[in-house]
C-alpha cells in the first residue's frame, strides 16, 4: 500500500501554520509498513482540491486528507471528495448527538452551520472525534482507500492513533513495519560524507541510506523493512557498523539528539564539569548548556570577556599575549581556557575567541576562530576558518566547541 498525504487549508500555503500533521502521519504509517511517496498541500478551493485528488488517485493506493471538515463555508474537503467519487453525504446520528451534547455541556448556542460537521460520506466507516466535533471517515472503494481527518493536531493525532491506524492495520495482514534510525554527524560536510559512503549508498536496497543536510550538520536516515522489527534492527546494526568504520569519528548521536545535549549527557556520565570563557560567542555556549535541566551538575559558570581589559583584569590573560599575538590568537585562547578552569574549579575549561564579522579585526579575516580546551592533561587549541554571516560564525563556533568537548570526554580524561 502506497500512501499520499493531502493537507487542505490555505493557511498552510500562506505560512501561517506549519504542516506538522504530515510529519506525524508519515511516522505512524512507517510503523504500519505503509510507504509514503507524496505529500501535497492545497488551499480551500474545490477546483484545485479536485485536481489534487485525481492526481493522487492515479499514483497512490491510500489517500489521507487532513483539514477542511469544519463548519465554515471554506471547509470543503468531504464535499469535494463526495463529488469526485459520486457519493452522497449523509448525516451520522452519533456524530450529530455528540455535537449537540458538546454545545449543551458548554452552555453555548449551536448555530445551524455546525450540523454540517455531522455529514459523512455514504457507506464510510465513521471515525469518532473524542477531542473535537467533526468526525473522521474511512472508505474503501474501487481499490483505493480514503481517510479523512480533522486539521487541528489535538483532534487529528488521537483519531489517527485510536481509529485510523487500527482500520488500516486490519487491511494489512502481511504488513512489514518500516524501522528507521537517524545518525547525526558533525564536522564533515554532506558532500564529503556522501563521497566517503558512495558505494554503500549506491548498493542500498534494504536497508536504505538517505543523506540529509541539517543546520550546520549532516544526518543519515537508515530504513529497513522486514516482517519483524528484530530482523530490521539487526540489519540496521550491520549497516551502521559499516558506516562507523569510515566516518565514526564524526558521529555524535541519534534521532533528535543535539550536540549540547550529547555533550551534557557524557559529562554527567563521567561526573565531569566544564566552564567557559567566551569572547566571540558572548555567552552562547553557556546558554546552550544551561537551557538543559540539571545543567548545574556539569556547568560551573562562564566569563564573558568581550574586551581586552576584561580578558586581562578578570580572566588573567597576560598583557604580553594580548600585545604580541592579539585577542584573536592561539595564545589567548589557551590562557582563556586554562584560567577559567582555574577560576571556577571545573574539570574542563573551554574558550572562544575570534572575528565574527562582518569585517576583519586585528588584521584577521572574519571567520577566524580559536577554541581552547584545557584539562588536567594539558591544553589544546583548535583553529577554525569559518564562512557565513556574523550569526552563523558565532553559532557554528559554539557547535564546534560542543563537538570538541564531546570528543575529548568520550576519549577519556
Amino acid at each position: 500500500m502506497n500512501a499520499e498525504i493531502i493537507a487542505v487549508g490555505s493557511e498552510l500555503l500562506l505560512g501561517q501554520i506549519a504542516n506538522t500533521n504530515a510529519k506525524f502521519i508519515s511516522s505512524e504509517l512507517a510503523d504500519l509498513g505503509i510507504n509514503v511517496f507524496y505529500h501535497s498541500v492545497v488551499g480551500d478551493n474545490p477546483r484545485r482540491l479536485e485536481s489534487v485528488i485525481r492526481t493522487a488517485q492515479s499514483r497512490s493506493d491510500l489517500l489521507i486528507f487532513t483539514g477542511g471538515l469544519g463548519p465554515t463555508k471554506d471547509d470543503l474537503t468531504k464535499e469535494t471528495i463526495a463529488s469526485v467519487l459520486g457519493r452522497a453525504l449523509v448525516y451520522d446520528q452519533e456524530a450529530m448527538d455528540h455535537i449537540e451534547m458538546y454545545f449543551k455541556r458548554t452552555g453555548r448556542a449551536m448555530t445551524e452551520n455546525n450540523r454540517k460537521q455531522a455529514l459523512v460520506l455514504e457507506g464510510c466507516e465513521v471515525l469518532p472525534n473524542r477531542h473535537g466535533m467533526a468526525p473522521g471517515m474511512a472508505l474503501n472503494t474501487d481499490g483505493l482507500t480514503y481517510i479523512l481527518l480533522p486539521g487541528p493536531p489535538k483532534e487529528m493525532q488521537p483519531m489517527f492513533t485510536h481509529f485510523a491506524a487500527p482500520y488500516l492495520s486490519g487491511r494489512l495482514p502481511g504488513k512489514e513495519p518500516i524501522v528507521s534510525r537517524v545518525l547525526r554527524f558533525f564536522g564533515i560536510g554532506e558532500s564529503l560524507l556522501e563521497a566517503t559512503l558512495e558505494d554503500i549508498i549506491d548498493e542500498q536496497s534494504n536497508p536504505t541510506v538517505a543523506p540529509l543536510a541539517g543546520n550546520h550538520e549532516v544526518t543519515l536516515r537508515l530504513s529497513a523493512k522486514f516482517k519483524d522489527v528484530k530482523t530490521a534492527e539487526e540489519q540496521l546494526d550491520v549497516l551502521e557498523g559499516k558506516i562507523r568504520e569510515r566516518v565514526g569519528k564524526y558521529l555524535y548521536g541519534y534521532g533528535d539528539d543535539t550536540l549540547h545535549k550529547a555533550a551534557a549527557e557524557v559529562l554527567k556520565e563521567r561526573k565531569l564539569s566544564v566552564s567557559s570563557a567566551e569572547s566571540l560567542t558572548g555567552g552562547w555556549f553557556g546558554k546552550q548548556l544551561t537551557d538543559l535541566p540539571g545543567s548545574s551538575e556539569i556547568f560551573k559558570g562562564s566569563v564573558v570577556c568581550y574586551t581586552n581589559e576584561i580578558k586581562e583584569q578578570i580572566l588573567g590573560v597576560s598583557h604580553e599575549v594580548l600585545s604580541s599575538e592579539g585577542a584573536v590568537s592561539e595564545g589567548c585562547a589557551k590562557q582563556m581556557a586554562e584560567n577559567v578552569r582555574r577560576l571556577t574549579g571545573s574539570n574542563i575549561g573551554i574558550s572562544f575567541t575570534g572575528v565574527a564579522g562582518p569585517g576583519p579585526s586585528e588584521n584577521k579575516d572574519a571567520g577566524t576562530v580559536y577554541i581552547g580546551l584545557a584539562d588536567s592533561s594539558g591544553t589544546e587549541v583548535f583553529p577554525l576558518s569559518l564562512s557565513g554571516s556574523r550569526t552563523s560564525v558565532r553559532e557554528r563556533s559554539v557547535l564546534y566547541g560542543m563537538f570538541y568537548l564531546l570528543s575529548k570526554v568520550k576519549k577519556g580524561q
